[in-house]
């Protein structure tokens, strides 16, 4: 009789579910995907790679693949205010340059993932599981098609609003701990580049940023704070930001109605995910539908490319055991490793959400005087603590 390949059933086509499938594929599983939409998801915020993250990336050959899409300079970061006034210029070259780091959009990272595994998973778009039981044996997903598949293992890497999360380990209620923050992306059609390569422009209860993409375009993130939090309806998206931005920059006006026609606008809120297992049975949490972390962190993309990797290395050392004795040591192992890393860089950004976005106009004058004031070896200091303190949580899943 053939050795047995494990199965690994995986929902999500998302950094977490992609890379998880990557890892899964190198130490011998099979993998089917399952993501709801028609395609990969395009859009979302700009995200950075540095320290374990990055680390992962080049175990995975990917780093000369992401660099071709990264941002060729995003040295130079100019912050105005709404009349247009420069409040302050940082260039991080300079402030960061005993770091690496790779700057690039969420859906370039997920378009790189995918390229390395399309030809050897499964996918399976635009269906979705609907129903999930399991035994000492296998779990069985049935798709919303009547389908039933059968894995050995399924991985539930559907996002920070996770379905599989609401019906195998808790309500959103429960879950999710709003920040006190909604944040806004999409991309802007700019063929004049009327904007800097990287501006900001910052007020109080609100911060616009645009980076510049080539070929006429920019990527634009607006985080505001927001008492309400949920699922804002597609329709209600641009005139929420129309609200929201009313008496912003004439820029970040001009940016919401040049909003690119084939660039969806995301909506949602800055929340995290805590959970005290993130596995039931075979079910496993992967990336923001387990540990959340938030815009705060910066460390979301980084920490589910590591999650992957310590998945793969623990089935790969109980490979022997048992298949039901192994995932079990497997995955409470994998929680051992992730949960005291994933609790430090939640707490910092519980420490650091207050402040993220000046809400009062005091305050947040205070910040720009005391930045202006700050001489760039301080300032230098303040962003290297920050992404060392990042640095040295991530390195304690090594």
């Amino acid at each position: 009789m053939a050795p047995h390949t494990p199965h690994a059933l995986i929902s999500g086509a998302g950094i977490a579910g992609l890379a998880a499938a990557w890892w899964l594929q190198r130490i011998g599983w099979r993998c089917t995907v399952i993501e709801q939409a028609p395609g990969l998801r395009d859009g979302g915020h700009m995200l950075g790679l540095s320290g374990p993250g990055l680390a992962t990336a080049r175990q995975m050959d990917l780093v000369d693949a992401l660099q071709a899409v990264a941002f060729p300079d995003m040295g130079l970061h100019v912050y105005r205010d709404r009349n247009d006034r420069e409040i302050l210029r940082m260039d991080y070259r300079t402030l960061l340059r005993d770091m690496q780091w790779i700057t690039l959009g969420r859906g370039d990272l997920v378009r790189t993932l995918y390229q390395r595994v399309a030809d050897t998973v499964e996918m399976r778009f635009g269906q979705r599981i609907t129903a999930v039981a399991q035994d000492a044996h296998a779990v069985q997903a049935t798709l919303d098609d009547g389908s039933v598949l059968h894995a050995d293992l399924l991985l539930a890497a559907d996002g920070v609003h996770s379905w599989l999360r609401q019906q195998l380990f808790a309500a959103d209620a429960q879950a999710l701990q709003p920040l006190g923050y909604r944040y806004a992306s999409y991309e802007i059609d700019d063929p004049q580049q009327l904007a800097e390569q990287f501006v900001s422009y910052p007020e109080p209860a609100l911060q616009s940023e645009y980076y510049a993409l080539g070929h006429g375009r920019l990527a634009a993130l607006h985080v505001w704070r927001s008492a309400d939090c949920g699922e804002v309806a597609s329709p209600a998206r641009v005139p929420l930001l129309q609200q929201v931005t009313a008496r912003s920059n004439r820029f970040v006006r001009y940016g919401l109605q040049h909003a690119a026609s084939d660039s969806p606008v995301v909506i949602d809120d800055l929340a995290l995910v805590t959970l005290p297992r993130w596995h039931n049975g075979r079910v496993l949490l992967m990336g923001d539908a387990a540990h959340s972390l938030s815009l705060i962190s910066g460390q979301g993309a980084g920490m589910a490319l590591a999650s992957a990797s310590v998945l793969a290395q623990e089935l790969q050392r109980v490979a022997d055991l048992p298949q039901a004795e192994a995932i079990a040591a497997a995955l409470e192992r994998h929680d051992q490793r992730l949960r005291p890393t994933v609790l430090r860089l939640q707490q910092r950004s519980r420490r650091l959400a207050p402040a993220f976005v000046p809400a009062k106009a005091w305050s947040f004058h205070l910040r720009n005087l005391a930045l202006r004031a700050m001489p760039d070896a301080m300032l230098r200091r303040f962003f290297l603590n920050g992404l060392k303190s990042e640095a040295e949580a991530m390195a304690a899943l090594a």
